[in-house]
């Protein structure tokens, strides 16, 4: 007795073997196709579809809905913490008034009138504040650290959304220099024969400059890094300040304080193209103070600068000389609170 026939069998009679050979071979074809169509980096790479994003959170551009809404800048500012680095113009030397700021254990000479209190009491940031410039800082300084206190540069990270910054006064040597022009004979040529010397510093400066401001961006690369430039000091009226420095050499040192800001505005603008070029989250804005203290300078009949001031006891200048006044600080915190509402005048990759 004949038994049933099986499976392969019964296909066979039915299909035929051209038909059996064409069924196998459609198989075997879906069988091979099946990863690709399967698995996402397979057919990624043969059909250049379903793939996912690379995206890096520093320099590229960033991923939106769109339904995602701009930050404006004052939003993108206040998100996180706010951080004020730099020198003795940011830290508040020469313009105390309480107690607490004659300490002499504070070697960093921050005081409770430095334009960073207006700052942080403008704006209500979510990750809090913090005042870390340090007197006579350089860019090194910020990067390495001053007066046993740890490197400003390590002050910021990724939680930072706003950076105030002033720097570069003391890597040119502004004091020697304003050293040099009050202690000299009458008519002598002693403060602009410092202007090789400046020059030099000057150019250094150029070059270490804008590998302080990446590193600041490099560590808070969300943030907007405002940098400020220098006030004039001189009114170019003779002897106004009564120091010793007539009007000539007033208007020399007023120029190399312009000269230095042109500096500063220069490797801010290369910075912050750098970060726009790379859709970078954050931003690099420069403040114009040159022209802060217009009307009251050094000698002024209302000063926002500090004229030369002498211990006698020591027969020195005190390190309160040729720097703002509590006044001075006003002006200059609405410059920065002005800044912070206005924006890079440029689209901040920011949104909500």
């Amino acid at each position: 007795m004949t038994g049933p026939r099986s499976w392969p069998r019964r296909v066979r009679d039915r299909l035929g073997d051209r038909g059996l050979a064409i069924a196998l071979l459609l198989v075997l074809v879906a069988v091979a196709f099946t990863p690709l169509v399967a698995f996402p980096a397979v057919r990624c790479e043969v059909f250049g579809k379903g793939c996912p994003r690379t995206i890096h959170t520093l320099h590229a551009e960033p991923v939106t809905s769109p339904q995602a809404v701009p930050l404006t800048p004052e939003e993108a500012a206040t998100r996180g913490a706010y951080v004020a680095l730099g020198d003795s113009y940011s830290s508040g030397l020469g313009a105390e008034t309480s107690v607490a700021d004659h300490n002499p254990l504070n070697r960093c000479h921050r005081t409770s009138n430095a334009y960073y209190h207006d700052v942080a009491k403008a704006f209500r940031f979510a990750g809090g504040t913090a005042f870390w410039a340090c007197s006579g800082a350089t860019t090194a300084d910020v990067l390495d650290g001053k007066s046993g206190e740890p490197a400003q540069l390590g002050r910021v990270n990724g939680d930072t959304s706003l950076v105030t910054i002033s720097i570069g006064g003391n890597d040119v040597g502004f004091s020697r220099v304003l050293a040099g022009c009050v202690v000299k004979l009458p008519w002598s040529r002693a403060c602009q024969d410092q202007g090789g010397d400046i020059a030099a510093r000057m150019a250094e400066l150029r070059r270490t400059l804008p590998g302080l401001i990446d590193k600041i961006t490099d560590r808070a690369p969300r943030a907007r890094v405002v940098v400020m430039g220098y006030p004039r000091m001189f009114s170019e009226v003779d002897n106004a300040s009564g120091d010793n420095i007539d009007v000539a050499d007033q208007r020399w040192l007023n120029a190399r304080a312009r000269d230095l800001n042109e500096l500063i505005r220069q490797a801010v603008r290369e910075a912050d193209e750098r970060l726009a070029a790379a859709r970078a989250p954050g931003s690099v804005e420069f403040v114009d103070a040159y022209s802060a203290f217009a009307g009251h300078e050094a000698g002024s009949l209302d000063p926002y600068m500090n004229g030369l001031a002498v211990n006698l006891a020591g027969l020195s200048a005190e390190p309160r000389s040729f720097h703002p006044t509590v006044k001075g600080h006003r002006a200059l915190a609405a410059l920065f609170v002005e800044q912070i509402r206005k924006g890079p005048g440029r689209p901040l990759n920011q949104f909500r």
